[in-house]
């Protein structure tokens, strides 16, 4: 198992689920949940700032994930909400939902399933506290990060219609925020730092993988 961790904006999604592919490996994104679950919460009429509320969503909140890297979808119940997860609307929630303890208590277990279910000779998880708390005994930890200008301008060019000023205060926001529930911004003890600052996209692909082959041989 890959676990690879990363703040706002370093490219965990798309660089994990890249690196997936060409290891033949399944693929989880865990901040998914977390975002599927404010969608929830938000279609729901809840407020995502009542921990009490959301906590009372979790007996009916019936997520799915694809982990196939050519099969990524996100499900709560019958919606799709693959795209619906990336909504400003969504973001804007999702901090107020990942500090909820029994929020994450409940999903770390729920991506310890996921992980224990795959069929594949090994999976790419991503998120925030992977190499922490969710899989810290993982054949291959990552810290996967970047200059915090070089995350804005990533971030940016995959939001049109937005303001480099509007998503670099959103990215910072969020930065802000979960790091008072996680240490994502420094590598735990056996952890590997890649910085992909000043790497393409292509690159730090290659570099995870390389790692993950050099480790697992």
């Amino acid at each position: 198992m890959v676990a690879i961790d990363g703040p706002a904006g370093s490219g965990k999604s798309s660089v994990s689920k890249a690196s997936a592919r060409e290891l033949g490996f399944d693929y989880q994104d865990t901040g998914a949940a977390y975002r599927a679950l404010a969608w929830f919460a938000l279609a729901s009429g809840v407020d995502p700032h009542d921990s009490a509320m959301v906590v009372g969503l979790l007996e009916g909140f019936g997520y799915a994930i694809g982990t196939d890297p050519d099969d990524y979808f996100v499900r709560v119940g019958d919606t799709d909400v693959s795209d619906a997860i990336r909504e400003p609307r969504v973001s804007a929630a999702v901090s107020a939902i990942a500090r909820v303890p029994e929020v994450r208590h409940y999903l770390v277990a729920l991506f310890r399933s996921i992980i224990a279910d795959t069929d594949r000779p090994g999976i790419v998880v991503e998120g925030r506290d992977i190499t922490t708390v969710v899989a810290p005994d993982a054949a291959v930890r990552i810290l996967l990060t970047a200059d915090e200008e070089v995350r804005m301008a990533r971030r940016s060019a995959e939001l049109s219609g937005h303001s480099a000023e509007a998503v670099g205060e959103q990215l910072a926001s969020r930065d802000r925020q979960d790091s008072r529930v996680v240490d994502f911004l420094n590598a735990a003890e056996g952890v590997t730092t890649i910085d992909s600052t000043h790497l393409d996209f292509d690159q730090t692909v290659s570099a995870v993988v390389e790692l993950v082959r050099l480790r697992t041989a």
